[in-house]
């Protein structure tokens, strides 16, 4: 196998990632089992990383990538003697592609999403699997992560997490769990674990755990996309349209984000000229139906509203941080983690000033979840800095930097402990 240069295997990891979460679909709608789909797709991009390199990018490499995963599904069902009764799904003989055509249009006229991607959530979100498991799983084949990095997402060890996706592929398996989105109550049960699934996938698009990159906006993207469909899926409920209205504002921002050279401008410092209006508009729209009487109080709405804050002020002085800190102080009720206490430590901060802020901070330092995250560190030494504490802020800095995965953070954080040790 030709040995991959450092441009080709980037660009194979960057198509992988984009095109993996439509690939393990599609198979897993043919094969009808999620962890043979999954199984498929990365034999074909085994056989992509032995190829690309001498041969070159496909012009279509998604179309590529579907071809060689049918073409193993074939030689794999051939070998276990289920050719004759899978071939209808993965052949394409005239025959069976008519058969299949009036298959699929059968199940498009009782369908009203017709989204193998959203079928894929509904799946892997079935009630069978412990909700960390349809977190893990779904992250794992919509998302393109690897277990790392949703390991440190969810703040667990790999190995850990590892043996969850595992249990959960076998477990779907095992019992025979339709690949459909499900309808009435059914739908219902499904919902939380589908919006947060679709949460995860935009927040690691908008801040990548780890990588080169800071921001992963074709994640957002396909994240936007899932919530405005299921919006129209579930227009009653209150809580889609919450996440939704997140989505839209938080990527309004995408990009002010970053520099010329891909580094982070943090929201206090950005273009607010940047800022996308036709996707604050429809953030706020979308919030307006979460809002309305009898809603407004789950988590995805109560944090649309602090993103609604940031957008409707002009400038950062405008900025109503006491509405801030009161939303978090209801998010924190309503939902509560350390995460959020964090965030809200923050935004005290800004509304009654540092020293305030830090005495939440503090009240965290000891919580074993957030021992190597690494936003603790930062938001700590950011409140030492304004204290004039700077070298105690150095140091915060350069902890926070070596707990860092994404490199771009990492560099901004190595430069604001050189910035301390300045001043």
């Amino acid at each position: 196998m030709a040995e991959p240069t450092p441009d080709i295997h980037r660009t194979i990891d960057a198509v992988w990632r984009i095109e993996s979460p439509k690939l393990i679909a599609s198979l897993a709608r043919m094969v009808r089992d999620v962890g043979l789909a999954e199984d498929l797709a990365q034999d074909a991009l085994v056989v992509a990383l032995e190829r690309w390199p001498a041969e070159g990018i496909p012009d279509n490499p998604g179309a590529w990538l579907m071809t060689a995963a049918k073409r193993r599904g074939i030689d794999l069902l051939r070998r276990e003697t289920l050719l004759e009764r899978k071939h209808e799904e993965l052949g394409r003989d005239v025959t069976a592609r008519q058969e299949q055509a009036v298959s699929d249009l059968d199940r498009a006229l009782d369908d009203d999403v017709g989204d193998d991607l959203l079928r894929l959530i509904f799946t892997a979100c079935h009630p069978v699997l412990s909700r960390e498991a349809r977190l893990a799983l779904t992250l794992r084949m919509l998302g393109g992560l690897t277990t790392d990095e949703i390991a440190r997402a969810f703040l667990v060890p790999e190995a850990t997490l590892a043996q969850r996706i595992v249990r959960a592929k076998r477990t779907l398996a095992e019992a025979r769990v339709p690949f459909e989105i499900p309808r009435g109550e059914d739908r219902a049960a499904r919902l939380s674990s589908v919006l947060e699934v679709i949460y995860l996938i935009f927040n690691e698009g908008y801040t990548a755990t780890a990588g080169d990159d800071w921001m992963r906006p074709a994640l957002c993207e396909e994240a936007l996309r899932l919530g405005r469909v299921l919006a129209e899926l579930a227009p009653q409920e209150l809580e889609v349209h919450g996440l939704v209205a997140l989505m839209e504002i938080q990527a309004s921002r995408l990009k002010a984000r970053t520099g010329a050279s891909g580094e982070p401008i943090l929201l206090l410092d950005q273009n607010r000229a940047l800022w996308d209006q036709l996707l604050i508009r429809r953030g706020l729209a979308a919030l307006a139906k979460a809002e309305k009487p009898g809603g407004g109080s789950g988590p995805y709405t109560l944090q649309a509203a602090i993103a609604a804050c940031h957008a409707r002020a002009r400038t950062p002085d405008q900025t109503d941080w006491a509405r801030i800190a009161s939303l978090y102080a209801e998010l924190a009720r309503v939902s509560p983690s350390p995460v959020v206490e964090l965030n809200r430590a923050v935004a005290v901060a800004m509304a009654s000033g540092p020293a305030a802020g830090l005495a939440l901070v503090e009240a965290l330092a000891s919580e074993p979840s957030l021992k190597d995250y690494h936003l603790l560190p930062s938001v700590r030494g950011d409140l030492l800095a304004k204290l004039g504490r700077n070298s105690e802020a150095r140091a915060e800095f350069e902890r926070a930097a070596s707990l860092a995965r994404n490199a771009r953070e990492r560099e901004l954080l190595l430069g604001r402990a050189r910035a301390c040790a300045r001043d």
